[in-house]
């Protein structure tokens, strides 16, 4: 019987210990926040560098992070090279990075903006009559949502971070997949 009990004990013990390697780590990043339930966006549009209207939805089925940054933000400026790297990140299937502009500002300041920074793998996208801070209730810049592949949004970020922290990164991958 005691034999019995510590199989039983050594077999319990085993596959606790490997669901917990298993388990996803989340980033020990301060001002990420994770949702327990993702909400599902909709009416999502903003405008590109052309002026013309693009829709959220024809992003369907990739991964997506809506980064919210002004010309005159500090921290913006700060992380916008990170972010820049992040989308022709080669381990990312189908990532895709929507930096929007929502500081009134003229398209030049944007566009010197990114040429200053050398940002070459981003397009700029602006939300001209400023709906979009309101619809995700934004409280600061800059903000990036994170939207899975079924376009729910599944956490935020407030402020600024390094996109290209390794465990931030690896953490991501996990809602890249198929």
């Amino acid at each position: 019987m005691k034999l019995l009990t510590i199989k039983f004990i050594s077999v319990l013990i085993y596959l606790i210990s490997t669901n917990l390697s298993y388990a996803i780590k989340q980033p020990n990043i301060k001002n990420l926040m994770i949702y327990d339930n993702p909400k599902k966006v909709e009416n999502i549009t903003f405008r590109n560098i052309e002026n013309n209207i693009e829709n959220l939805d024809d992003y369907n089925y990739s991964l997506i992070i809506i980064n919210f940054w002004a010309t005159w933000c500090k921290p913006c400026l700060d992380e916008m090279p990170s972010l820049n790297k992040l989308q022709v990140n080669e381990k990312f299937k189908s990532l895709k990075i929507i930096p929007i502009n929502v500081g009134q500002e003229p398209i030049s300041n944007s566009i010197n903006f990114f040429k200053k920074l050398k940002i070459e793998n981003l397009d700029i996208f602006f939300d001209k009559n400023i709906n979009l801070p309101k619809k995700f209730s934004l409280r600061g810049l800059p903000t990036s949502i994170l939207l899975n592949k079924n376009g729910e949004e599944f956490a935020r970020i407030i402020g600024e971070i390094d996109f290209n922290d390794e465990d931030f990164i690896k953490w991501l991958l996990t809602y890249d997949k198929n």
